[in-house]
């Protein structure tokens, strides 16, 4: 598939962003590319939003997984792209529309220059949220086809096209979200007396959250808790009876998210005592870290080197991948492929140059013949 073939499908795939489980129009549209290169060799299983595609090997030994995203996120486009989203208030604005489009190259490369082993293209919903990988993963149809080695790739923008980048090890972090309501009593300005102020409960809370990384984690442990948005109240001249928090926890360390979890529910019990109220958690969707396998991420360098694309060890980072599910069963790793933008990932300006879908495909097919 040339880079003509690459851009017509990345384009057509960015005006249909699709938010986790809702990926209807994206299914079908990946679909019908499949179902066109569909042989003999060629299977598929449909999973809720998702789609399973085996390709039969000429002397199978083992099942090679290729794990690719298909959601897009709650982002209004600010690209000035021709091709626009033309779903209003939602964007690829994280580069599933590249990982699909290097995904069906491959795929059909591998239809018509199968390897000795069998390999598994999952086009994976809901990674955005509520988190696909996992529930994927303890399906019957991945069962059928569950691969013993398993890869996937990320754009990078701040990394130059014809260069990609991993590490053994740790690569992305353990990821929780978290929500907290406060309740209260509300009531007037000038009787806070009478009332249970949630404004006050709530800006104590975000001061004292920072303690629990600060003072409750071994300080070479890595962690962080942040509050990205507070909300309480209605008008200026009332005290408010209901606050907000949402925000999330990040750990280097699977356990420390436990640790943490257990030290803000301590935390929350003694804020209700102190300002007698009441104060629900939601850690909505959790993701596991994405972890390298050594032997993989050898076994990457040296095939990438060999056919030119430039080699960059990684540093760890505390963005958060529900792939790092798939990789704690299977080994496997995960690598950065960059695709050099002024705009980061989730950003609604994000333009990640499109010469880079060829250098994506051809990395994915070298791995297929390396694994």
């Amino acid at each position: 598939m040339n880079l003509s073939a690459l851009q017509k499908i990345r384009r057509e795939l960015h005006q249909i962003p699709e938010l986790g489980f809702q990926e209807v129009k994206t299914q079908a549209y990946l679909l019908s590319h499949i179902r066109a290169m569909q042989t003999e060799r060629v299977d598929i299983q449909i999973w809720r939003t998702g789609i399973l595609v085996r390709v039969a090997g000429t002397n199978p030994t083992k099942t090679i997984g290729f794990r690719t995203d298909i959601d897009g996120l709650p982002i209004t486009e600010e690209t000035n792209y021709s091709f626009q989203s033309l779903h209003e208030g939602n964007m690829h604005a994280c580069g599933h529309d590249f990982h699909m489009t290097i995904a069906l190259g491959a795929l059909q490369y591998m239809s018509e220059h199968p390897i000795n082993d069998d390999v598994v293209f999952l086009f994976q919903p809901a990674e955005e949220g509520p988190g696909g990988a996992l529930p994927l993963m303890q399906s019957a149809e991945f069962f059928k086809w569950k691969p013993d080695v398993i890869f996937a790739l990320h754009i990078a923008p701040e990394l130059p096209v014809g260069t990609v980048s991993s590490r053994t090890g740790l690569l992305f972090a353990n990821t929780s979200e978290l929500f907290l309501d406060f309740v209260g009593r509300g009531g007037h300005a000038a009787y806070p007396h009478l009332t249970k102020d949630m404004t006050v409960a709530a800006s104590n809370f975000v001061v004292q959250l920072q303690q629990i990384v600060s003072r409750g984690l071994n300080p070479l442990e890595s962690a962080v808790i942040t509050i990205g948005k507070m909300e309480s109240g209605f008008v200026q001249n009332a005290i408010a009876e209901t606050a907000r928090l949402e925000g999330t926890i990040r750990t280097g360390d699977p356990n420390s998210i436990d640790t943490i979890k257990n030290k803000l529910e301590s935390l929350v019990g003694g804020f209700e005592m102190i300002h007698d109220c009441s104060i629900s958690i939601d850690y909505g969707s959790n993701y596991y870290q994405v972890y390298n396998t050594k032997e993989y991420v050898n076994m990457f360098e040296k095939s990438v080197k060999e056919i030119g694309v430039s080699f960059q060890e990684a540093n760890a980072a505390m963005t958060g991948e529900d792939f790092g599910y798939m990789l704690k069963e299977i080994p496997g790793f995960m690598f950065w492929l960059g695709v050099e933008s002024p705009y980061g990932l989730h950003n609604s300006k994000l333009q990640p140059k499109e010469k880079a879908l060829e250098t994506g495909l051809k990395v994915v097919t070298k791995i297929l013949h390396s694994l």
